[in-house]
């Protein structure tokens, strides 16, 4: 158990690139409520990842948590994005005879082995290479249930044959997909690499997943051109060798750009890492933004407390986690852990949300040197997300606060924050406020234990 829990990692596992020089690009996904009631959204994140495939010419790497249409029984009808997806790729894959393709998921979208996902059979049969991740090498985080597993439950397989009920699919699954589920760990990265046209290569870091039960959900992005692509490719390689898959054979060369912009790519651990620099040196005076989905870690609530207690201001927007894919949450873990950062003063509002998810997971710091700094990707800023047990990708920004990549980032959370006339996207902490010290002991057995989905 010891050793599943805090055994070495494979190579390339865990990883902090160099601050690159880089053009970025901000990109967001928006869904509000008008005065009359209507759900609207306004979507940038996926149409520019299909933008790129659309243009590519030699290489289109994807590696994406979520990649089916699996829903409960209130379904989400704004978007068929897996189905986009998967038509985009297998066009330009036919259109274009020297473009190789690969696509890097989780072994969650076909439930462990239970069942057939007709995404990834269409692409396969397209002739693009489809990997599901090995997640065995990676740590446990639920150590005393995975050591069980691996011991008596992992060398028998599973089946596609079975007679349980899928807790988000039509079909019926086995026994062992759900003791597959319950071992409780993911390839939870988002990301692309293209040879975007004639423009070079690009990459995407996001917070979005290409699944039909989240196309209406908020999310965050940067796409971005410079010598951080090479960093990103190689922690996507280093995720195709733990998987027993060979990386693409191709250069990836000619990245150099002029930018006062720098970027640098962050995988598991040293997210957390970046987390916790960031926010120990912050002081009186400066001002952190923080969208997130899931806020539980209580190292990283620490780190925010005392950064309260410097005098920085700090505004925390957090998903009411009351809704998922068609089904009801209770709450946890963000209402429970926000009694411990509004104890510290900090102000905390709730997104609107009505079946949607505000799936962000990003932070913003200006100091008042007028340096600024932007966090955002895949990670929520939980034990799971920040401990190396689950596969994470963020982007650290670094630039002057006046750059309009950091007003724009600015712009848009205050947008947020302070809602626009005819359109609600916050609401204040009273709305979901939720003092009960029962739900609140649930939340830190959850998180201390690792016994938790978030």
């Amino acid at each position: 158990m010891g050793y599943t829990s805090f055994g070495q990692l494979p190579h390339g596992i865990s990883f902090a690139g160099g601050r690159c020089p880089a053009h970025v690009e901000l990109l967001y996904d928006l869904t509000w409520v008008d005065d009359d009631g209507t759900r609207r959204s306004d979507q940038q994140v996926f149409d520019s990842m299909l933008d790129s495939i659309s243009r590519a010419r030699h290489l289109v790497l994807l590696d994406l948590f979520l990649f089916n249409d699996f829903q409960g029984v209130i379904a989400e009808r704004f978007r068929d994005l897996a189905g986009e997806l998967t038509a985009a790729l297998i066009e330009r894959k036919r259109a274009c005879e020297t473009l190789d393709v690969y696509f890097i998921t989780d072994p969650i979208n076909t439930i462990y082995g239970g069942v057939e996902n007709p995404y990834l059979t269409q692409l396969r049969s397209a002739g693009i290479r489809v990997m599901i991740t090995d997640l065995l090498p990676l740590r446990d985080s639920n150590p005393v249930y995975s050591f069980l597993w691996r011991l008596l439950i992992r060398p028998f397989g599973n089946s596609k044959r079975g007679i349980l009920p899928a807790p988000f699919a039509k079909e019926r699954i086995s026994l062992r997909s759900y003791l597959a589920m319950l071992n409780l760990k993911a390839n939870h990265r988002k990301t692309l690499i293209a040879d975007d046209g004639a423009d070079g290569w690009v990459a995407m870091i996001m917070s979005g997943n290409p699944h039909n039960g989240s196309s209406a959900h908020r999310n965050s992005a940067v796409r971005f051109r410079g010598a951080a692509v090479l960093d990103l490719f190689q922690t996507e390689c280093a995720v195709l060798e733990m998987s027993g898959f060979a990386p693409p054979g191709v250069t990836i060369a000619n990245l150099a750009v002029t930018s006062s912009t720098s970027l640098q790519v962050l995988t598991e651990r040293k997210i957390k890492l970046a987390v916790s620099v960031l926010l120990q040196n912050s002081t009186a005076g400066d001002e952190i933004d923080i969208m997130m989905f899931y806020l539980s870690d209580r190292r990283t609530i620490g780190h925010l407390r005392a950064a309260a207690d410097r005098g920085s201001r700090i505004r925390i927007l957090l998903d009411p986690n009351k809704d998922a894919f068609g089904m009801k949450k209770i709450g946890i873990p963000n209402r429970p852990a926000a009694l411990d950062l509004r104890a510290a003063g900090i102000e905390l509002r709730w997104a609107h949300t009505h079946g949607e998810q505000s799936h962000d997971k990003m932070m913003l710091i200006r100091s008042g040197s007028g340096h600024a700094s932007l966090l955002l990707g895949s990670a929520n800023f939980t034990r799971r997300n920040l401990n190396d047990f689950n596969l994470e990708t963020d982007a650290l920004i670094q630039a002057d606060r006046n750059e309009p990549l950091i007003r724009q980032a600015s712009a848009l959370f205050n947008r947020v924050w302070h809602n626009e006339p005819g359109r609600t996207y916050s609401v204040d902490y009273e709305y979901y406020a939720d003092p009960g010290r029962i739900r609140y002991l649930l939340y830190w057995l959850m998180e201390s234990t690792g016994i938790s989905t978030f």
